[in-house]
């Protein structure tokens, strides 16, 4: 039996959390651990893990990055995490998605064919912040400026291979409603 593919993880976190108040979502607590925890859990696997996003002192064993300029979008915020991967394989995901886990994680690099493999939602939508690519194919998809670029119109062309989502994979918090979705509603007096 051939040894699995060595991959890397590129954890994006650098967006203002302006639908959320602008918070910093990598420190928004979920089911008691942080939205960062709960990613860097699903890439423990991986090789190397890049986070992309203001550096964090309490977060070890982690290279940092940070997109040019910072708040310059997903795309700049890829580009930034990739400059250090070294790896065939490159797992991206969004810091705001607390159901992906290793299973998540797990099913996208088996699915990756040509160029890789996306999480695909419900509804069908491909969710571009959740998938597992070829290092080089990313790189070459990448605008020579990556500011503000849509991640679906560098992404989409490379016609990923899609991973239909489990029951809870898809979701993310950008806003109020998410979380509090996320959240278990308060204790109130027990009524008998």
């Amino acid at each position: 039996m051939s040894e699995p593919e060595s991959w890397a993880a590129v954890v994006l976190a650098g967006g203002r959390g302006s639908r959320l108040g602008g918070v910093d979502k990598a420190s928004v607590v979920v089911d008691g651990r942080t939205l960062l925890d709960h990613v860097l859990d699903a890439v423990a696997q991986a090789r190397q893990t890049v986070v992309v996003g203001p550096r964090k002192a309490d977060v070890p064993a982690v290279t940092w990055a940070r997109e040019d300029p910072p708040g310059g979008g997903p795309v700049a915020g890829l580009a930034a995490g990739l400059a250090h991967v070294h790896t065939g394989l490159v797992v991206v995901l969004a810091v705001d998605q607390p159901g992906i886990t290793r299973s998540t994680v797990d099913r996208l690099l088996a699915a990756v064919g040509d160029a890789g493999a996306v999480l695909v939602d419900d509804d069908g939508r491909s969710q571009w912040l959740t998938g597992a690519w070829r290092t080089a194919k990313l790189r070459r998809a990448l605008p020579a400026d990556p500011r503000n670029a849509s991640m679906r119109s560098v992404l989409g062309p490379l016609d990923p291979v899609a991973v239909t989502a489990r029951p809870g994979e898809a979701g993310d918090v950008d806003t109020p409603q998410d979380l509090a979705r996320r959240r278990p509603p308060a204790a109130g007096p027990k009524i008998v």
